[in-house]
């Protein structure tokens, strides 16, 4: 996918936002059907044996556009199947400078080369990038028997 074709920047944090376009049309790929997850932008480490980065692999690849939306209801539980954890978007809190605004966990978890560019998030958490290529979905029911964790995104 393209953040462009959606209106948004390329830059992590031009477009990490509940209810953003780009990310909720991401969420639809992965509704209720889990899958590998990397959030890579042009700073993401360089893959195994090679000296490219899957975003540099992927740029001249076909893109996907999907235009199906759903609710953030639909989409609630950000579910690490690897991990067996989750995060329940209704627990997000606000960004106090921005009302309404809420930073979503979703690029954040499966970035890979964060801090290395403008535009990346600059705030301290332990979360950033540990769910990068962990097997993911969004559901709209608690899974049960996963642990629920609160990254808690604040810059």
């Amino acid at each position: 996918m393209y953040s462009h074709e959606y209106d948004n920047g390329l830059k992590l944090m031009e477009h990490s936002y509940i209810g953003n376009d780009f990310v909720s049309a991401f969420e639809s790929l992965i509704k209720n059907k889990p899958q590998r997850v990397v959030w890579a932008g042009d700073y993401a480490d360089e893959c195994k044996g090679r000296k490219t980065n899957t975003y540099d692999r992927c740029k001249d690849t076909e893109k996907v556009k999907p235009t199906e939306r759903f609710t953030t209801t639909e989409t609630r539980y950000i579910v690490n199947h690897t991990k067996k954890q989750f995060v329940d978007k209704f627990s997000v809190s606000e960004i106090p400078m921005w009302k309404g605004t809420k930073i979503h966990p979703l690029p954040l978890l499966t970035c890979e080369g964060n801090g290395r560019g403008g535009g990346d998030f600059r705030g301290e958490n332990k979360y950033i990038g540990t769910w990068a290529r962990d097997i993911i979905s969004v559901e709209s029911k608690k899974p049960i028997g996963y642990a629920e964790i609160k990254p808690d995104f604040a810059e």
